[in-house]
């Protein structure tokens, strides 16, 4: 088949690139710098102009992106979208429901939200992992001090200045404690979050008076959404790791490994910002421990980082995200913490158990390797998208 790839900056360019055209597919590369505007009559006619005459099976990218939906439908493509971020508004465009979309979310909850809703566009389906680079990787030199850990955080601490929540804060004093109270009631509960349903109208009215939100015209998104979401889950990630990491670090050799080299967790060392491709594996393959604290606005999905840190090999210590047992068993291939001092718990143990702790992780390994392979993953796709050639 020949695939139109949107080439802009995200992860897994080289692995779907590779896996495509391993399997005798045409790999074919597009990008204009208005690929995230909702309408671009400079894409549009970029788009055209670059199909021209030829013709494509698909139009694949990871995330959703309507101006593409958009362009597809109109010259008569299927359109393939593989989300990894949640929340990702853009979901709620009208256009997502154009019937040469094929969507695919990695966050089941929220894939049956949008399916139970009347959405026949979605699909759901874990995230794909390169299994096999660790192997490749190990074979090369690398820096094993900088890229090992008894155990290591890969991540965002969600602590940047200017952030949405701080948009918040001359909310009325009563509004106030109401959202301390809730995120407080939030961060005692893992597996559901509830935050979008105890947003009365009289909070949104508040919240729209010192932050004002208006939906575009051409999305469906409510108020509603986009402060649980991007506002207020956000600031709970960001409470959640602080406590989390300090409290570890209490007990244990912790390492960082996050954008903001300033930011700090007492008695853990910040190793700044690594690469994707050419470091993180290593130290996810390298530290004892791996721990995986979800971005809140995941509602049950298992994140890029958990399925990362199980493809190169790593033992996964993660917050409990209920897709996880649809593919995987806790204690065998992955181990999930229920509360802090759970957590603190499942760290000293592991740290002492290295037997135990490297059977789950080749445990984990192996399954992510023969399962959640971006092969297998490209195979499922297709099998949906093109039932006729792949049955």
């Amino acid at each position: 088949m020949r695939i139109l790839y949107l080439d802009w900056p995200c992860f897994g360019k080289v692995d779907v690139q590779f896996t495509l055209e391993q399997a005798g597919h045409e790999f074919v590369p597009f990008f204009h710098k208005d690929y995230q505007e909702r309408t671009s009559t400079e894409f549009d006619k970029a788009f055209t102009e670059f199909v021209g005459d030829t013709f494509y099976d698909c139009c694949f990218s990871f995330n959703y992106f309507p101006i593409v939906s958009n362009n597809c439908q109109k010259l008569g493509i299927k359109y393939i979208a593989a989300l990894y971020d949640n929340p990702y508004v853009m979901l709620y465009s009208y256009s997502l429901i154009n019937p040469n979309n094929y969507v695919f979310m990695f966050d089941k909850q929220e894939y049956l939200k949008l399916k139970n809703g009347g959405i026949n566009t979605v699909y759901y389906s874990t995230l794909p992992v390169n299994s096999t680079i660790i192997d490749y990787l190990q074979e090369k030199p690398y820096d094993h001090e900088k890229l090992s850990a008894d155990v290591s955080f890969v991540g965002s601490l969600y602590n940047e200045d200017h952030n949405f929540f701080d948009r918040l804060a001359t909310v009325n004093d009563y509004i106030k404690g109401y959202l301390d109270a809730i995120m407080e009631a939030q961060l005692k509960i893992q597996g559901y979050n509830f935050i979008e349903e105890v947003l009365t109208p009289d909070i949104i009215a508040e919240l729209q008076r010192v932050a004002p939100y208006q939906s575009t015209p051409s999305g469906i998104e409510t108020p509603e959404y986009i402060y649980s979401n991007y506002f207020i889950d956000r600031k709970l990630t960001s409470i959640e790791r602080q406590r989390l990491l300090t409290a570890v670090a209490k007990h244990c050799n912790l390492r960082l490994y996050t954008l903001n080299k300033n930011a700090v967790i007492p008695n853990a060392t910040n190793m700044g910002a690594i690469d994707y491709y050419s470091e993180m594996p290593y130290v996810f393959a390298n530290s004892k421990i791996n721990l995986n604290i979800t971005l809140r606005s995941i509602q049950t999905g298992i994140p890029l980082r958990g399925m990362d840190i199980l493809g190169a090999g790593g033992f996964l210590l993660t917050s409990f995200q209920s897709d996880f047992l649809d593919y995987f068993v806790p204690d065998e291939d992955f181990v999930y913490y229920e509360s802090q001092e759970d957590l603190v718990e499942k760290v000293e143990y592991y740290l002492s158990h290295e037997k135990q702790r490297k059977e789950i992780a080749h445990n984990g390994h192996e399954k992510a390797k023969k399962n959640h392979s971006f092969e297998k993953f490209f195979e499922n796709i297709f099998q949906i998208v093109f039932p006729n050639t792949y049955d």
